[in-house]
């Protein structure tokens, strides 16, 4: 497609074009580079304006801000708090509307290996369990979501949105892990109990490397530990698993050296901390009475 050529300007010389759209005149040049820039293409700087190219530029080669234990400071909202709470939401929405999905997505011990030709073995349950809830009590999920919320506020702006992330679903797992070491092989679970136990375990150690007051996260604890064995239907098994990872990962995270080589420790200890699930996963499934 053919545009023709700008009209030079009064004192015969061609009017300047955008570099990105030559069909578009433009009077108006980059404070940065001095490109004529069109109205599609210029963005409000201090004084004047800039192109989109420079714009860019500015932010790829920006300083990156870290905080404390090495995650990337982020201001604003704790997007995958919120994203983790949106997703259990519509998981348990869609429960409500197809109750089967419950069966379908629920962990027990005996999915871990299958039972001899029976029983499939479905290992991915140790995950998806954790994303659904007890579709005959609302207050299961509200817990599990407003603990989420107020924890998540806290331990995701502290550690960054991949440390995060990374600590809820081991955390997860280790709940699926304790329920396959200390329960029976047919005990189903569902529920986020387990990723946030782990995020209590972790802001005791996030707390205690600050050297915060632990007290009121200790109570709260020890009340929902009481609750677990007390109240009927409670998988305190999945809490201790979950409790237990989520400490070792925070602790990983805040006690690494700061420095060029503190992410690498990081990952490297979070990943020495999957490798003993897995190592534990192999043993209850050795030990599993089927």
């Amino acid at each position: 497609m053919s545009y023709g050529v700008p009209a030079p300007d009064a004192g015969g010389q061609p009017a300047p074009v955008c570099p990105r759209h030559p069909d578009r005149v433009s009077y108006v040049r980059c404070q940065r580079c001095e490109r004529p820039a069109c109205a599609e293409c210029q963005r409000p700087a201090a004084v004047g304006f800039q192109c989109v190219d420079c714009v860019r530029e500015q932010a790829a080669n920006a300083p990156v801000h870290r905080n404390v234990f090495g995650g990337v400071a982020r201001g604003g909202t704790p997007k995958v708090t919120y994203t983790l709470i949106g997703l259990c939401a519509l998981v348990y929405l869609f429960q409500l509307v197809v109750p089967s999905v419950t069966q379908l997505f629920s962990y027990a011990p005996v999915f871990t290996a299958g039972a001899g030709g029976v029983i499939p073995a479905e290992p991915w349950r140790m995950v998806t369990a954790a994303f659904l809830h007890s579709q005959g009590s609302f207050v299961h999920i509200a817990f599990n979501m407003y603990a989420l919320f107020i924890l998540g506020r806290v331990l995701e702006p502290a550690m960054g949105r991949a440390r995060f992330l990374a600590l809820y679903l081991i955390s997860a797992v280790a709940g699926s892990v304790g329920v396959l070491l200390l329960s029976s092989p047919l005990q189903y679970v569902v529920g986020a109990s387990g990723a946030v136990f782990g995020l209590f375990g972790a802001l005791l150690i996030v707390q205690r490397k600050r050297g915060g007051d632990i007290r009121q996260i200790v109570v709260l604890l020890v009340i929902n530990a009481v609750l677990g064995f007390v109240v009927p239907g409670i998988a305190w098994q999945a809490h201790v698993g979950g409790f237990v990872a989520g400490a070792a990962c925070a602790a990983v995270i805040a006690y690494a050296p700061s420095g060029e080589r503190q992410a690498r420790l990081q990952w490297l200890g979070l990943l020495g901390v999957v490798v003993l699930l897995g190592l534990l996963t192999w043993l209850g499934v050795a030990l599993l009475p089927i």
